[in-house]
């Protein structure tokens, strides 16, 4: 039987999405990056064909199985961590509609990874001063729309909250009506605190049988 074509390129692309997720989750490389890397690596060309970069669902999946087989005594620990910080967050924040997004709420999250926050606000000033006035030193920058390349960057404010890293994206308070709807794979892209909080109690019921 001749080789399939599909099947060929779908290997090449689970390749390359497998030594990405060693790179997310060893050192905590971004997807974009870990993508790129991965790609040289594995096909020796820094600009591959688009069709053969796997999406960020196949390497999420990829970075999953590389955590159950090495990192499983060790990264349900830190992510309960995460996510009991991120809470903490967002109780502080709920003025401003915080919702949790990324590797900490996914389950991803490791050793190098930040919390992600989404907040839905009148105005980012608002929550600038919010966190000045309560001597929290802040960085801005901006990062693209969770809607797409269309709509324009959002301004993201990082902090330190005690010992973690937050990256708290501010969206206008109309784009929350978006920001409901499940992935592909069925899992929601972002929670609210008491999604959260559900979250922490379902982990430390099964960490006491």
């Amino acid at each position: 039987m001749m080789p399939n074509q599909n099947d060929d390129l779908q290997q090449l692309r689970s390749q390359i999405a497998a030594v990405a997720a060693r790179m997310i989750a060893q050192d905590g490389a971004d997807y974009g990056t870990a993508k790129r890397k991965a790609a040289t690596q594995v096909l020796g060309d820094e600009r591959p064909a688009a069709n053969l970069m796997p999406d960020n669902l196949e390497v999420e999946e990829e970075v999953r199985q590389y955590i159950a087989l090495f990192q499983s005594a060790t990264q349900p620990v830190r992510l309960l961590e995460l996510r009991k910080a991120a809470l903490q967050v967002m109780e502080a924040l709920s003025a401003f509609s915080p919702y949790l997004t990324g590797p900490v709420l996914n389950g991803t999250a490791g050793e190098h990874d930040d919390i992600h926050l989404q907040l839905f606000v009148e105005s980012a000033k608002d929550v600038e001063i919010f966190l000045l006035n309560r001597d929290v030193n802040i960085e801005l920058s901006e990062t693209p729309h969770f809607k797409g390349a269309r709509h324009d960057p959002v301004e993201t404010i990082s902090f330190m909250w005690k010992r973690e890293g937050v990256h708290a994206e501010v969206y206008d308070l109309n784009d929350l009506r978006g920001a409901r709807k499940p992935r592909p794979d069925g899992r929601l892209p972002r929670a609210d605190a008491a999604a959260v909080r559900a979250l922490i109690e379902a982990s430390s019921d099964l960490n006491e049988q």
